[in-house]
């Protein structure tokens, strides 16, 4: 017998190895991807909890800080108000730090802007300096600074005391007590995509009466 032939590979045999390494190509690449989709998406999540936590600090600051100062000058005693709130805005009065501005006494107006429901709604916050009593515009003039957008909803809510009882009130959506601040204050953020961020709930300092222009 002669030698014996060395046989090769069938093309049913190549054919069959070209698709099992498709096969395998196409399930690498899909791991892939599956990785980075996982990656994304952690890292989104994790910048929108950063952003989330750095935008309720900045209020929570900003919140501790208010002042029950009159945000009308020359308004009657016991009259003026010291704190106003409504669904779409709150304006009250505190210190800011020199990094923020010229320091000391400024107007705060934390605004919610865009649709009144659905995505695209922002918060922004206005900033308005007080000298002896008056509101300065800067030069160039400041615009309100945004806070947060593309938000789907945002809830401002106030809660006081009774004077007459002592007694904690309800919460309720607008707040135009003369003279008073509410206790509390509660800002509710939903963005347009993903959770909701946990509620912030702000104790605001109180004072039995309120300041006065310097």
């Amino acid at each position: 017998m002669g030698p014996a032939r060395l046989r090769g590979f069938t093309l049913i045999e190549v054919l069959l190895a070209t698709v099992l390494l498709a096969a395998g190509m196409a399930l690498a690449f899909a791991a892939v991807r599956s990785t980075l989709a996982i990656s994304s998406r952690g890292e989104a999540i994790a910048s929108g909890n950063e952003r989330m936590r750095a935008v309720e600090g900045f209020l929570r600051r900003r919140l501790v800080s208010a002042m029950p100062l009159p945000l009308q000058r020359d308004a009657p005693a016991g009259v003026a108000a010291v704190f106003t709130g409504s669904p779409q805005q709150m304006r009250f009065v505190a210190n800011v730090p020199d990094y923020l501005g010229r320091g000391g006494p400024y107007l705060h107006t934390l605004d919610v802007s865009g649709s009144g429901s659905g995505d695209g709604q922002q918060l922004r916050l206005g900033l308005t300096l007080l000298q002896g009593g008056q509101l300065l515009e800067e030069n160039p003039p400041r615009g309100s600074e945004l806070l947060a957008d593309d938000l789907k909803q945002i809830k401002l809510r106030y809660r006081g005391i009774d004077p007459n009882s002592g007694a904690m009130g309800r919460w309720q959506d607008n707040w135009d007590a003369p003279g008073r601040m509410p206790a509390l204050v509660a800002i509710e953020i939903t963005p347009a995509h993903g959770a909701a961020w946990p509620p912030l709930v702000v104790a605001l300092p109180q004072s039995a009466a309120a300041g006065s222009w310097r």
